[in-house]
Order: C-alpha cells, then sequence, then structure tokens
C-alpha cells in the first residue's frame, strides 16, 4: 500500500524532565517586616524563625565556629531558619582573642562568612553588636553597622540587632543609642527589620514599650531570659506579654536552657513551660549557642585547653554532628526546631535535557533531529492517533 508522506516543521529542542529542589526559607517568606506586634512575611502572614546563636565571636571555644559548613549544617540537619552572629565587641581574652574593638577587620570577615552563607543557603541571619556597652561605643556601632548596610541592606536575609543586652542603663540612655544607630542603618537599608536591646539584659521589654522608638518602621524589641534560672519564670514571661499587649513586636533573640550564668542544672519543666509559651505567642527565637564550652547553655559538649594553650573542640567545626556529639541543650533544642521548623518543601522545577543527534523511530513515523522535522504517514496526526 502506497504511503503519502508528509514533512511537518518541528519546533522540539529539548525534552523536558522534572528535577526536584527546595524552597529555602527566604524563598518562602521573602521580604520581612513587622505588622502590630507580629514579623510578617511578604505576603503578611505571621512568620516565626527559629536557629542557634553562634556564640562570642572573639572565644576560642566559639570562632571556629564561624564558616558556611556550620550554617548549611544548621539549617539541614536542625531545620534552623535563622541563625545569629554574636560579634564580640569589648573583652579581650588573650592573644588570638581580641575583640571587635581591638581588632576589628578579623571580626568582620567572620561576620561577613556567615552572613554570606546564610544568603547562600537562604536563611535569615541576625548581625548582633554583642555588647554590654554599647552606649559608649555609638561611634564604632554607627561605623559597623552603615558598613554592614551599604553591603547587605538589599538582601531580604538580614536583620540587625544594635545592642545585645543592656545591664544597668535606663530605657532613656538605650533609646538615645538606639535612635542613633537605627538613623544610620535607614540611610542605607529601609527595610530589613531592626532588633532594639532593652534595659536589664534585654528583660525589659514592658518598659521599652511604654516609650517605644517612633518615626520608624519595622522595629522589634529583644527580649532574653534563660529558662533554668530561678528569677527567669512568670515575672519574666509577664513582662513580654506586657509589650505584646502594648503593641510592639517582641523577638528572643536569646535565650538560654541553663540558669543566666549560661551554666548550672538544667530544669526540663522550667525549658518546656518557656517553649510552649514562645509557641503560642508565636515568637521568633535564637538559642545560646554553638559552643563546645564547658556550661550546660552549649549546645556542644565541652572541649578543652592542650597544654600549649590551643583550644581542641569535642565536636567537628564543619558542622556534621552526631547525637553523641551534643550536649543536653543541644539535643533539647534540635529536637524542638526539627518539630516546629518545617523541612525544606520541594518544589518541582523542569530540566531541559537534549535529544541525541541521531533519527529516533517513532510508532507512525520518524523524528529527524538533525533537520527538526517529524516524518508520519498520513494516516496518523504527530501524537500517533488515528486521523
Amino acid at each position: 500500500m502506497g504511503k503519502k508522506i508528509k514533512l511537518i516543521q518541528c519546533c522540539l529542542l529539548a525534552i523536558a524532565l522534572v528535577s526536584v529542589t527546595y524552597a529555602t526559607p527566604v524563598d518562602t517568606h521573602g521580604q520581612l517586616s513587622v505588622k502590630g506586634n507580629k514579623i510578617v512575611d511578604k505576603n503578611g502572614d505571621v512568620v516565626v524563625l527559629r536557629g542557634m546563636s553562634l556564640f562570642w565571636s572573639q572565644a576560642a571555644e566559639g570562632r571556629d565556629f564561624y564558616n558556611a559548613d556550620v550554617v548549611n549544617w544548621l539549617a539541614e540537619d536542625w531545620h534552623a531558619n535563622i541563625i545569629r552572629i554574636a560579634m564580640g565587641v569589648e573583652g579581650d581574652w588573650g592573644p588570638g582573642a581580641e575583640a571587635y574593638l581591638t581588632n576589628p577587620e578579623v571580626h568582620k570577615q567572620r561576620v561577613k562568612t556567615v552572613v554570606d552563607a546564610a544568603i547562600a543557603k537562604g536563611i535569615y541571619v541576625i548581625i548582633d553588636w554583642h555588647d554590654h556597652n554599647a552606649d559608649k561605643h555609638q561611634a564604632q556601632a554607627i561605623a559597623f553597622f552603615e558598613e554592614m548596610a551599604r553591603l547587605y541592606g538589599d538582601k531580604p536575609n538580614i536583620i540587625y540587632e544594635t545592642f545585645n543586652e543592656p545591664t544597668s542603663q535606663s530605657w532613656s540612655t538605650v533609646k538615645r543609642y538606639s535612635e542613633a544607630v537605627i538613623g544610620a542603618i535607614r540611610k542605607h537599608d529601609s527595610k530589613n527589620i531592626i532588633v532594639v536591646g532593652t534595659p536589664k539584659w534585654s528583660s525589659e521589654v514592658d518598659v521599652a514599650s511604654q516609650d517605644p522608638i517612633r518615626g520608624y518602621e519595622n522595629l522589634a524589641y529583644s527580649f532574653h531570659f534563660y529558662a533554668s534560672d530561678a528569677h527567669h519564670h512568670q515575672e519574666y514571661r509577664q513582662k513580654a506579654d506586657a509589650a505584646l499587649n502594648n503593641g510592639v513586636a517582641v523577638f528572643v533573640t536569646e535565650w538560654g536552657n541553663s540558669d543566666a550564668s549560661g551554666d548550672g542544672a538544667l530544669k526540663r519543666s522550667n525549658m518546656d513551660t518557656f517553649m510552649n509559651w514562645m509557641q503560642e505567642r508565636q515568637l521568633s527565637w535564637c538559642n545560646w549557642s554553638i559552643v563546645s564550652k564547658g556550661e550546660s547553655s552549649a549546645a556542644l559538649k565541652a572541649g578543652s585547653f592542650d597544654k600549649d594553650g590551643n583550644f581542641v573542640h569535642s565536636a567537628s567545626t564543619q558542622g556534621g554532628w552526631s547525637e553523641n556529639d551534643l550536649s543536653e541543650s543541644g539535643k533539647y533544642v534540635r529536637e524542638k526546631m526539627r518539630q516546629y521548623n518545617p523541612a525544606w518543601e520541594p518544589t518541582p522545577v523542569p530540566i531541559l535535557k537534549k535529544i541525541p543527534n541521531e533519527a529516533v523511530e517513532l510508532p507512525h513515523g520518524v523524528f529527524d533531529a538533525n533537520k527538526g522535522v517529524l516524518i508520519y504517514d498520513q494516516n496518523h496526526d504527530a501524537q500517533g492517533r488515528m486521523r
């Protein structure tokens, strides 16, 4: 039987296959902002960030964890969607352990390493001026935050924390300092959230909320607690509840499972009470801290100094930790983070694969890849169906 052959120009250039990639927290939530007493995402939905704080950046027990591998491990294995950089501003703890005021370039490089890693991984990052006397270092803080805002102000990943923990300073002193630093940041970054420290080790958010900073958007106020401390109980939570009722956003940029010294016996019932309280109030948080120091707040088991004064860590400084590497606090926080933070959601992405440069036989014709044409008989259409 004779066949009439048709030539149909074909635009088929590739075969579409489906691969799976993952939407990161920043892909999902995008630019954060403050709406009332809540932190919301690009869609206006409440977002809760949960992650870890690094330790003082000058400390031998903690500075080696300021690297991309640790950021990636916390994001992937712990499901962290935020990391906090605790840049130690003052306090020189020996040779090689000088603080920012003594050796600013070293600390800025540590900050940039972690910020760049967080941006690449798609999680949020707090740049924290980790200082108890920031009001005495206002000029240095302004210069630092202006530099960070110029570098990273266009990235939605960034959150600024301008004063870790005021101690005996009044709110009026903290407020005056904060307004100056906020103004400097806003010259270069008009959108990203700024977290303001509050008096008495960032516990008196209620006091700050009675006289909040005005004239700027997207401000939150820091609240710190240590769950096993005898004094950090209902009275502390009431302070934060009062601030929320006064309409300001509260961000728990630092909390520990230990007592306020960073050490001491852990009290599981207190830990659970605070955890449930944060969950109910949709508060974002960072746990103190990724360090292998001999303290119960440390997430990793204790390392030690050798006879030459070099610190030997108990676990890898590149992440990849087993459960045996973690302290009691580390196990608890990892469990809660994996419970509350969703794993990154798979997103189908088309991957294009070239067709081989040869003729391919089809049921009712031939596709010639070199000529880009499909040849089929007159009784069937291009899909091989009977006419």
